[in-house]
């Protein structure tokens, strides 16, 4: 990992590094007609605001957006929040780099979370619902997007692994869930997790960095992944009709409202279970990188406004702490 990363960048530190390029923009002050250049720089570890003041007109032609540069610069604090003022930037040639130290990625090996899908798959009793599945986990055209994919842009596991991450705990989730309601179809609703954002692997770009590619822009994941599994079905002969349509109706009603971009509701049990989980691992994987991420500032237990959830989070064991000199009422 190259250093300093994002991470470890403190106010008033002198930094000489490589940062990946995520936003660039030639600002004016509408005010004293006076520009400059704003830059998101960023790593694995996050991203920092960065400005160049004087002399940028001509090396902001040497770079764009998704470029590595290298930098030179001090960290001030600006309204409370971290941020570059630059002195030099440089474009880096691609052998001075590993472009896995400017995406973030899941803490979890790979590897192993691929095999735990494969695993599961070889677990399911319907026959047709385990050869499509197969037909999906196993496709050698897919299977490297898969274990790249993150599963969105800024909500959830929005991180290299993301989307493998999400599936395999919806898993055991799933598990869970079909021995707690026995009237569950526990093979329907492992599909129906595996196979609900399937198409994040082609509605999102993250190669060098996390964006939504051209197909994803005009007919986001639910469209493609009901395609690409359609496309799977079509070529499994025999395959039941009315299997195939809930299947593609567990993908369609995933998010669980029109409101939020399902193109059908929730109508079988399969549907609504796999939405709540769904729902339930997304926002938790939210809090957690809300809570992770929170300030250091011992004296506030609240994070800033999580965007999923639309609220401030409190840090339960901070709060706990300030109040644990405290003895309870007596009764």
């Amino acid at each position: 990992m190259k250093s300093p990363c994002v991470s470890e960048l403190a106010d008033g530190q002198m930094v000489a590094s490589l940062f990946l390029v995520r936003e660039k923009e030639i600002r004016i002050s509408a005010r004293s007609g006076k520009s400059w250049l704003e830059l998101s720089l960023g790593d694995r570890t996050g991203a920092i605001p960065a400005k160049m003041w004087d002399n940028f007109e001509a090396i902001a032609s040497t770079f764009e957006r998704d470029d590595v540069v290298r930098v030179r610069g001090r960290v001030k604090l600006y309204n409370g929040s971290k941020e570059l003022t630059l002195e030099q930037i440089i474009p880096a040639a691609a052998h001075e780099y590993e472009l896995g130290d400017f995406l973030p990625h899941t803490k979890c090996d790979v590897e192993q979370l691929y095999a735990a899908l494969r695993a599961a798959v070889a677990g399911v009793a319907n026959p047709w619902l385990q050869k499509l599945l197969a037909g999906v986990v196993e496709d050698p055209d897919l299977v490297p997007r898969l274990k790249r994919a993150p599963a969105a842009m800024t909500m959830h596991h929005a991180y290299i692994g993301g989307l493998l991450e999400h599936v395999v705990s919806l898993i055991g989730l799933a598990r869970d869930v079909s021995r707690h309601y026995p009237e569950l179809d526990a093979d329907l609703l492992l599909a129906g997790v595996i196979l609900h954002d399937i198409g994040k692997t082609d509605e999102l770009r993250y190669t060098r960095a996390i964006d939504y590619s051209d197909a994803g822009r005009l007919l986001g994941h639910i469209t493609l992944g009901v395609g690409m599994v359609r496309d799977k079905i079509k070529a499994i002969p025999g395959f039941p009709p009315r299997l195939a349509v809930l299947v593609e109706h567990l993908i369609l009603s995933h998010h669980g409202s029109y409101e939020f971009g399902s193109p059908a509701l929730p109508q079988v049990p399969e549907a609504v279970a796999l939405h709540f989980i769904d729902d339930m691992d997304s926002k938790m994987a939210g809090m957690r990188k809300t809570l992770e991420q929170a300030s250091e500032d011992v004296a506030d237990p609240w994070t800033d406004r999580n965007p999923s959830l639309r609220r401030e989070l409190l840090r339960r064991d901070m709060f706990l702490a300030g109040g644990a000199a405290k003895s309870p009422p007596e009764k």
